[in-house]
């Protein structure tokens, strides 16, 4: 008996590039961008130690590491804003507003007003 492949992929299991760049040939900008976001935003609430189960947040918390991610989100949200309209952009902006809220709680020694993570493209925020 054959077994079917998985979508995106030809014979053997190997990758099927064309039938993926298909694939994403159909999919809007809109969606990739917000998808990106919500995937940085979703890393770094886990760096952060926002995990969702109980007694697990520390496990995972590395700051230098949600300091990248929360920088690069910002990158992309000022860069794309206008963009992917503020229906889209809004409910983004208050998630990065609440990572970089949750940094300055979490780090010992809170960066100045202005120099935490993605304050060069959001401006100071403040807790």
């Amino acid at each position: 008996m054959s077994e079917t492949p998985l979508p995106g992929t030809g014979d053997a299991g190997r990758p099927d590039f064309d039938e993926m760049t298909r694939d994403i040939a159909e999919v809007p900008a809109v969606e990739v961008i917000v998808t990106v976001a919500v995937n940085l935003m979703s890393a770094a609430a886990v760096k952060l130690g926002l995990a969702p189960q109980e007694g697990e947040g520390d496990k995972y918390k590395d700051l230098d590491e949600a300091r990248k991610l929360v920088t690069a989100l910002a990158g992309l949200l000022d860069a794309s804003a206008t963009e992917i309209s503020s229906f889209h952009a809004a409910p983004l902006r208050d998630g990065l507003k609440s990572l970089q809220l949750a940094f300055r709680e979490a780090s010992t020694v809170p960066d100045e007003p202005g120099q935490g993570p993605g304050e060069k493209y959001t401006g100071p925020v403040y807790g």
